[in-house]
């Protein structure tokens, strides 16, 4: 018992010595490093059992600075990472929002180029807000209404031509069907032969209009221009509308229709224009023809000389004496108002002027 109590009494004893002299090594290499204590230089044999605890500490330290910065570097990649993001995301948003800037601008310079050229309407410009989900390709909603002085049966144009008509105006809103509904009825002309009909939306294609009513000999090709022909008083004349794709003879043999190609892209509408007030266009100014060089003339100058003709003809027959006989003076020609020949000298009046009668 008692030598078992002296032996761990004598083990307790060398841990004890075991952590003093870890300890006195550890404070040793810490000052060490620090540079608080100096190596006497003769004590060659305290360096030489420091250098290994120096190089370790060493290593140990600098493994620890390397690593940090590598934690550092990698928290600050981390972060200029997630700014860039975040710019890149802004910019792609800018990026949206100036092509639909540009693109809305490029669809009202349109509306505003055709508002300038047709002057005999009075346009309200609109947005498209909405479709009716049952009648997709027939029906929109745009966002001017009685307020604006849109009114039921006004039409509706964009730059490219007929859009349809307003069926329902409210305040704010308004329906407006498109001429891609088979209840619509759009008199029309064949531009080139002036051939007319009726526009309707076909049962079979929702995407294209026909042109109906069109007596089976006519003349209507492919690639004719349909414009509106302004009977009803709905729709003003000289609308585009489309061209015609093909010519088709109808069931019941007499008549024909053609399926066209409308002018406006129905799938793609969000701003149009309705006609609140119409008008007849002004005549073009009149532009005198090109001359051949070398035969150019002073149109004012012409004009004069047309003027003074009449009076020129005039002065001509005061100046030649009446004669009842119709003698002529020999030697010298006379001219006769009434059957506006020369006689010659010596001649008589019942050849020269009795024969011819009066005018």
């Amino acid at each position: 018992m008692m030598g078992k109590i002296k032996r761990e009494q004598e083990s307790g004893r060398v841990v004890w010595i075991l952590v003093f002299v870890a300890a006195s090594i550890f404070i040793l290499i810490f000052f060490a490093a620090k540079g608080r204590f100096n190596v006497p230089v003769h004590n060659q044999t305290v360096m030489t059992l420091l250098a290994p605890f120096q190089r370790a500490a060493s290593w140990a330290g600098g493994g620890i600075h390397d690593g940090l910065a590598e934690i550092w570097d990698i928290l600050t990649v981390q972060k200029q990472n997630k700014m860039l993001r975040n710019e890149v995301e802004q910019l792609r948003v800018q990026n949206v929002k100036a092509n639909e800037y540009a693109a809305e601008n490029q669809r009202l310079r349109e509306l505003l180029g055709y508002k300038n050229a047709a002057v005999q309407f009075d346009l309200v410009v609109a947005r498209v807000i909405g479709r009716e989900s049952a009648t997709w390709t027939r029906m929109i909603v745009i966002d001017r209404g009685t307020r604006d002085g849109v009114e039921k049966n006004m039409a509706v144009v964009t730059s490219r031509g007929l859009v349809g008509v307003v069926t329902e105006a409210g305040p704010i809103s308004s329906k407006v069907e498109m001429i891609l509904d088979t209840r619509a009825a759009v008199g029309a002309l064949v531009q080139r032969s002036r051939v007319a009909g009726i526009i309707e939306g076909s049962p079979d294609n929702a995407s294209q209009p026909r042109m109906v009513n069109i007596p089976r000999n006519e003349d209507v090709q492919e690639g004719d221009i349909v414009v509106t022909s302004g009977f009803g008083g709905v729709y003003p004349k000289g609308i585009m509308v489309g061209r015609i794709e093909s010519v088709h003879n109808d069931s019941g043999g007499l008549l024909k229709y053609a399926v066209l190609e409308p002018a406006v892209e129905f799938q793609r509408l969000e701003d149009v224009a309705v006609i609140v007030a119409s008008r007849e266009a002004p005549p073009e100014p009149l532009v005198p023809p090109k001359q051949t060089p070398g035969t150019e003339t002073n149109v004012q100058e012409t004009v004069e000389q047309a003027d003074s003709a009449p009076t020129t003809v005039n002065n001509i027959s005061q100046d030649v004496p009446a004669s009842n006989s119709g003698a002529v003076s020999s030697g010298s020609p006379t001219v006769n108002p009434n059957s506006g020949v020369n006689a010659p000298a010596g001649g008589t009046g019942k050849n020269s002027t009795a024969g011819r009668g009066t005018r």
